[in-house]
């Protein structure tokens, strides 16, 4: 199992409500699963859970056989670091980098991730534009361009070479279709899967749109899981 969550309760604050109760929850190494829900039911949550970015107060959240409540700060950030590629809602591609170097950075923070992008490539340019004609960005004029020039959509596939980057083991992807228009998400998402499948990388896809759960391996609705009943609003 990649993820292997059990018993899981979080709250904000010691003496706030649980936002998220999960007695059990595992996903497979390998698979594409889809987890939906309203706004405010925890999907945004659980993703820093996964990811490290914030820990649990009771239970369990271990990926790929690593109990992440066990780590420090420190500990969890070169974590996930070295096995995490994230798609941020909102891009967070870095305003004064061009596209390639931003699709580099994870290889500057992480040893694992440079010699794995190192494998694929002669040298870690020729891996980034790789990723990027695999999205659908090919031109090379494009790839030394600042991010802050490009298109809403163009900024996108660029935050997902990025993630991609250096074949992490876990690809997680909080709503990287919701500035595509519906022509390019279907297209957007099965290049994921076929970079993630070449890789054996397990990808978390988080979306409110179910016209796209059918191609998933799975699909979870957070809201079905979750023993707590209290909402939290942009969770």
């Amino acid at each position: 199992m990649v993820i292997d969550i059990q018993n899981l309760e979080f709250r904000w604050r010691h003496d706030a409500p649980t936002v998220l109760s999960i007695e059990s929850f595992q996903v497979a190494s390998g698979e594409c699963l889809f987890i939906k829900g309203p706004s405010g039911s925890g999907k945004s949550t659980l993703l820093s859970l996964l990811s490290g970015v914030t820990t649990a107060v009771a239970g369990s959240v271990h990926v790929m056989g690593q109990a992440l409540e066990q780590l420090g700060s420190v500990e969890r950030d070169h974590f996930r670091a070295d096995h995490i590629g994230y798609i941020f809602q909102m891009f967070n591609l870095i305003p004064y980098l061009s596209v390639v170097d931003n699709v580099m950075l994870p290889c500057r923070f992480s040893a694992r991730r440079l010699a794995h992008a190192l494998e694929r490539g002669n040298d870690l340019e020729m891996e980034a534009r790789r990723l990027l004609r695999h999205l659908d960005m090919d031109h090379a004029e494009l790839h030394r361009r600042a991010v802050t020039t490009l298109s809403v959509g163009q900024q996108q596939r660029v935050a997902a070479a990025r993630a991609l980057m250096g074949s992490p083991e876990l690809l997680i992807a909080d709503e990287p279709t919701s500035s595509l228009d519906a022509d390019r998400r279907e297209s957007f998402i099965r290049l994921l899967f076929d970079e993630c499948r070449s890789v054996g990388a397990t990808l978390i896809f988080v979306s409110h749109d179910a016209s796209l759960e059918h191609l998933f391996d799975r699909t979870i609705d957070l809201a079905e899981i979750n023993r707590s009943t209290k909402a939290v609003e942009g969770a």
